[in-house]
């Protein structure tokens, strides 16, 4: 088959859909498939609108030979891919990642509200581009002959909020790898590789490691954004991991985490709740106390050693190549 494969990032770009992207790629290419991969170039560089209008035109030329399209964020190459799949007649699954529409909220306004909140309580304060960004990604997910969500939590979030046949959804959770080798810290770091955006939560976190109390418990903070290979060494030294934000669908830090057999700190407000209530460490992200209660009992040693066994018995993997199958059976069903 030829396969064309939409994405705004691409490695060296460091996030979740680039690797996703790039493994993805791989897999099919082993399996004697034709795969081309359509990433941003200057795109970046343009305004909402007209990067849209370049990009798909850029996509128009490759889809015109391809027999399967799937496209790896719902805004950015979601709608254009949606667009020109529709135009040529071409079945399109479409992945949807985050939400962008939330991001860019949240980044304007510096409203802190919870993902799972955010479409029954803050549709009325959308900016004019926000409001265009909801009817292009409502336009998208409408549209799209599949569309596949990592976990059910986002899709509970999504249908009621877009408007979007349930029967046309499907879950294929994210990468889980094997255990990997990992190395006693040297002290009590906490890592937490993200990007600077508001959703992160990152002020709220700094102020909680700043307090005495954690101070004194002689653990530190450390922030990364690092290459993807230059941060799963980080991690495979590092004492924990820390994501309290205020939406995280499925977080790939905190599945590095796990392959590094390292506990974690994880946000309430994921999708990862159901599959990782036995080994996790859960806070509220709105609540201080709540975090800092949780990375003192991290910092005890005892607590430290329990959780990390906890960590190390879990065995759940989904590789590349499962999602990679999971993705064209969807395809097929479409035909």
């Amino acid at each position: 088959m030829k396969i064309l494969i939409a994405t705004g990032i691409y490695p060296p770009d460091i996030g979740g859909p680039a690797q996703y992207a790039k493994n993805i790629e791989t897999v099919w290419r082993n399996q004697g498939h034709t795969v081309k991969v359509l990433s941003f170039l200057f795109e970046r560089k343009l305004p909402t609108g007209i990067r849209h209008i370049w990009y798909g035109s850029r996509l128009l030329f490759q889809m015109i030979g391809s027999d399967m399209v799937i496209a790896l964020d719902t805004f950015s190459a979601g709608v254009p891919a949606v667009f020109m799949a529709k135009i040529l007649r071409r079945k399109i699954i479409a992945r949807t990642g985050g939400d962008f529409l939330w991001e860019a909220y949240v980044e304007r306004t510096g409203d802190l509200a919870l993902l799972r909140n955010f479409y029954d309580t803050c549709m009325n304060k959308l900016s004019r581009k926000e409001r265009m960004i909801f009817r292009l990604t409502r336009y998208m997910l409408t549209h799209a002959d599949g569309i596949v969500f990592s976990t059910a939590w986002q899709r509970n979030i999504f249908i009621p909020a877009y408007g979007i046949d349930s029967k046309k959804t499907h879950i294929v959770e994210n990468y889980y790898g094997k255990k990997e080798e990992s190395f006693n810290p040297v002290r009590k770091n906490f890592i937490a590789g993200t990007r600077l955006l508001k959703w992160k939560n990152l002020d709220r976190v700094r102020e909680v490691f700043a307090s005495e109390d954690v101070k004194r418990a002689g653990v530190v903070f450390e922030e990364n954004s690092e290459k993807f290979e230059k941060f799963m060494d980080r991690i495979s030294n590092c004492y924990a991991v820390v994501l309290a934000s205020l939406g995280d669908i499925s977080p790939n830090m905190i599945l590095d985490a796990i392959r590094y057999n390292k506990p974690f700190i994880l946000t309430k407000e994921t999708g990862l709740y159901e599959r990782l209530k036995g080994i996790a460490i859960f806070v509220d992200p709105e609540n201080d106390n709540d975090i800092k209660e949780k990375i003192l009992f991290l910092a005890d040693d005892k607590n430290y050693q329990a959780s990390a066994d906890k960590v190390a018995t879990f065995s759940f993997t989904h590789s590349w190549l499962e999602i990679c199958d999971e993705l064209m059976k969807i395809y097929k069903n479409l035909l």
